[in-house]
């Protein structure tokens, strides 16, 4: 908290930050600025929604410092710049960026939220340093819309893939060290973000879509077709990297691609499961030559993104943001990403001072200290709740009367669009 510490200009905002991610932090089974305030002892939310909404901060200047911080600890020069979106389902149609639209979170068209991030992957750890909220052309082309919503003027539409590029490009320029990028169909399908990232000497391994058209010497033929012409010895059983159960072994084979005045490499890679025989495929580029190993292991670090997402929901109250405007959705993404961000480089120094057997376990016979067990620790420890049981009165009476003025309100409206 002392890192971000000056970029609030007045001193009352520091200790509501403060107390904001110590709430993230805690285990509580809801996280709200509600829920946060009596927790860590306010007599109502008035402070912590006044941080979030009306306080002079710039919440991408505490995203610089968070980048900073993860870097510190998690640097390396071979990392993953993972992208990729979740959504956070939502009810009516006031929150910024809202509306009906598919989100992986519930695997179907809801009413929903949906954000790009951009997460840092190394062998030491990994962990998220951007964030990028995606607003539809129901927003955008809304100028009144997007008035209420306080999203600044200059906002436009943008794609996800082109709100990836802008948080890959704006890594890159602040010189944060990286050798790869990697994403789901959405990204790799998209020629212009790969056109971007080869000009940026970046490598990638993008994933694409069976009826991706990839260039032969003949014409354009579908990736599902391609891997027919691979022959059985072409196949390699490699890891896709550790997973919670051991190694993640697949076969894997490549396709050379010729692209004209390309500086590098490029291949299709496609991934089979041993079990099931199911076929995955990826566009692949390199400055250098590497080998298929390295391609493997990129196209693996994927599911940290997953992870990430996961953690930093149940751990740091990622999605559970009550907010409406543009400015107070950046304010709590970019304060429960840092949150998550002190679990995830802890843990990263925990496992890099021990020794791990072949099992993963440590030589004391313990697995190494865990986001979750982290956040159990610190809830212990650090984080202790306001427990006054005048303090837990004044809250059932402030709570139940504000729900009567919501009530009240509800009643009035309902009232006046009656014939």
């Amino acid at each position: 908290m002392g890192r971000i510490a000056h970029r609030f200009g007045r001193v009352e905002p520091r200790p509501r930050a403060r107390q904001l991610v110590l709430g993230l932090l805690s285990d509580l089974p809801r996280k709200n600025c509600w829920t946060i305030a009596e927790h860590t002892g306010d007599a109502s939310p008035d402070g912590l929604q006044h941080l979030l909404g009306r306080a002079k901060w710039d919440a991408d200047l505490v995203r610089d410092d968070l980048r900073a911080f993860v870097l510190e600890q998690l640097a390396d020069d071979q990392a993953v710049l993972v992208v990729d979106e979740t959504g956070d389902l939502k009810k009516g149609r006031h929150t910024v960026g809202v509306q009906r639209q598919y989100t992986g979170t519930a695997g179907r068209i809801e009413n929903a939220q949906v954000a790009v991030y951009l997460t840092y992957a190394s062998r030491h750890g990994h962990a998220g340093i951007d964030r990028s909220l995606y607003l539809p052309r129901s927003w955008s082309d809304d100028p009144e819309r997007c008035r209420r919503a306080a999203v600044p003027e200059e906002i436009g539409f943008a794609t996800k893939p082109q709100l990836a590029q802008q948080m890959i490009e704006r890594a890159l320029d602040s010189e944060v060290p990286a050798a790869w990028a990697a994403g789901d169909e959405v990204y790799g399908d998209n020629p212009h973000l790969r056109a971007v990232l080869e000009k940026r000497q970046l490598g990638y391994v993008l994933a694409v879509s069976s009826t991706h058209r990839i260039p032969t010497p003949a014409c354009p033929q579908r990736a599902s077709h391609l891997v027919k012409l691979i022959p059985r010895r072409a196949w390699q059983k490699l890891s896709a990297g550790h997973g919670a159960k051991g190694h993640r072994w697949y076969d894997w084979a490549q396709i050379a691609i010729s692209t004209p005045d390309l500086a590098g490499h490029e291949h299709l890679l496609i991934r089979r499961n041993r079990r099931t025989g199911d076929l995955a495929y990826y566009r692949c580029y390199s400055p250098r030559p590497v080998p298929l190993s390295t391609l493997a292991k990129v196209a693996g670090s994927r599911w940290t993104v997953e992870e990430t997402f996961q953690s930093s929901k149940t751990l740091a109250g990622l999605d559970e943001h009550q907010v409406r405007r543009w400015d107070s959705w950046h304010r709590w993404v970019t304060l429960a990403l840092l949150a998550h961000a002190f679990l995830a480089v802890t843990a990263a120094l925990e496992r890099r001072d021990q020794t791990p057997a072949d099992d993963g376990t440590s030589t004391d016979g313990l697995v190494p200290l865990t986001c979750n067990e982290i956040q159990r620790l610190f809830t212990a420890l650090i984080a202790q709740p306001t427990r006054d049981l005048a303090h837990r009165l004044r809250w059932s009476i402030w709570r139940r009367r504000h729900q009567a003025r919501a009530r009240h309100s509800h009643y009035r409206r309902q009232a006046g669009l009656q014939p």
